[in-house]
């Protein structure tokens, strides 16, 4: 259904440096990048991608789930998201409250965005 979704950051180096590192055990890649305000592509496995571009203003706050095929990559996320600033937002483990095999982690990045890091799969 989405092709790509394109949010602004207040600091668009940090947040580059953020998202690529965090994001890096799940497979995300740089692809295309401009200016700033054209921003650059965050590539994944999947057909969708994020871009993210210099904001004027400050951008509000969003929720982002990243898929990740095993819950070894929502731990390696985690553990990446802190590392390149993050909060945590809640640790790697089971949410049965949203179904059985939900395995999520969460952290707040640098725009105060909420990111996730979630496997669907039953533990191998």
């Amino acid at each position: 259904m989405i092709d790509h979704l394109k949010f602004g950051a207040s600091n668009y180096a940090e947040s580059k440096a953020f998202f690529l590192q965090a994001l890096e055990p799940l497979g995300v890649e740089a692809g295309a990048e401009g200016d700033p305000s054209y921003g650059i592509e965050l590539c994944g496995s999947n057909d969708a991608s994020l871009c993210l571009y210099q904001a004027t203003e400050t951008p509000a706050p969003l929720h982002i789930a990243f898929v990740a095929e095993t819950r070894q990559q929502v731990d390696a996320f985690y553990r990446a998201a802190l590392e390149a600033g993050g909060k945590d937002n809640g640790a790697p483990g089971l949410r049965p409250n949203y179904h059985a095999t939900y395995y999520a982690a969460f952290v707040i990045g640098p725009d105060g965005h909420n990111i996730e890091a979630v496997c669907h799969e039953a533990e191998a």
